[in-house]
């Protein structure tokens, strides 16, 4: 399999600069695809190993920082908002077809884990987005939380608005970690999710360990399952029975009516999905063939 070529691709979302790379195959790619990723992530790690991969199977892949992440301009820094980075999504969808290198290219999307949520919500927005592929994807059932747990859940909601009130009166943003050794208060308090962010495994310069607490407000409201509905395109799931929330892929997949299809793999977790070659490959070449089927 021939390497593929990056090249840098940038583009706006409300005046911020948006940075990305752009992977490219040896020949003309058969598609553009469009990748976002896991909580806090930036381009260097799943979606840029999965950006890559796609590359080397035909494809114009771009792995890109979302706004406030990264290379990215946006601020609070650190701001996970999904509906933000759904936007981010269809900008990138914009730019790619304003492109030279891409913009005769029919545009496919990737998301995985949180990002298979957001993208989620692209994909059932955008009609430009042509197949959807979700991998270990996290479909968030808001109203389930809500419903099962109304303490906790005005609780997150609650402190998030607290801490945007207090960054739009004093323009200092609260964060917590995104991972640490023991948990605690933190975004991701799987131990697997240290041993990523918080190790030379994932942490690549580009990374900040850390979420604004402001993000609670937007990430605890977000609900992924509603957008299941509303997907009018061939979607892709790939999961695992120890990636996060098997039970949420199930009723996301089984809510989606349009062609589908499901690959189950056998994974440690969550977070062997993002680098893992004995997972990725097999997740890459199930994406390739599905997104090659519905563009035949």
């Amino acid at each position: 399999m021939s390497e593929p070529t990056t090249e840098r691709f940038t583009f706006t979302r409300d005046g911020d600069q948006l940075v990305g790379t752009l992977y490219l195959p040896v020949d003309q790619p058969v598609g553009a695809v469009v990748t976002t990723g896991p909580l806090t992530s930036v381009k260097e790690q799943a979606t840029g190993a999965y950006a890559k991969a796609l590359a080397g199977r035909g494809f114009a892949a771009l792995a890109f920082d979302h706004r406030t992440f990264g290379e990215s301009a946006g601020q609070p820094r650190q701001l996970e908002q999904p509906e933000g980075k759904a936007a981010d999504v269809t900008a990138a969808v914009t730019a790619l077809g304003h492109d030279e290198r891409t913009h005769r290219l029919p545009v496919l999307a990737v998301g995985i884990c949180a990002g298979g949520g957001y993208m989620a919500r692209a994909v059932a927005d955008d009609t430009r987005l042509r197949a959807f592929a979700g991998v270990a994807g996290y479909y968030s059932d808001a109203a389930g939380f809500a419903e099962s747990s109304p303490d906790a859940y005005q609780a997150a909601i609650d402190r998030g608005r607290a801490a945007e009130r207090q960054w739009r009166a004093t323009g200092v943003a609260e964060t917590i970690p995104a991972v640490a050794p023991d948990g605690g208060d933190v975004a991701m308090p799987l131990r697997e999710a240290y041993e990523f962010y918080g190790t030379s495994r994932g942490a690549v310069g580009n990374y900040t360990n850390a979420f604004a607490v402001q993000s609670l407000a937007y990430t605890t409201p977000f609900d992924a399952q509603e957008a299941a509905e509303r997907i009018r395109v061939p979607f892709l799931l790939v999961h695992s029975e120890h990636a996060l929330a098997p039970p949420l892929a199930r009723r996301f997949y089984a809510a989606v009516d349009a062609p589908k299809s499901e690959l189950w793999l056998q994974s440690q977790g969550q977070i062997d999905f993002y680098d893992d070659p004995r997972l990725i490959i097999p997740a890459v070449d199930a994406i390739a063939d599905w997104f090659t089927s519905t563009l035949a």
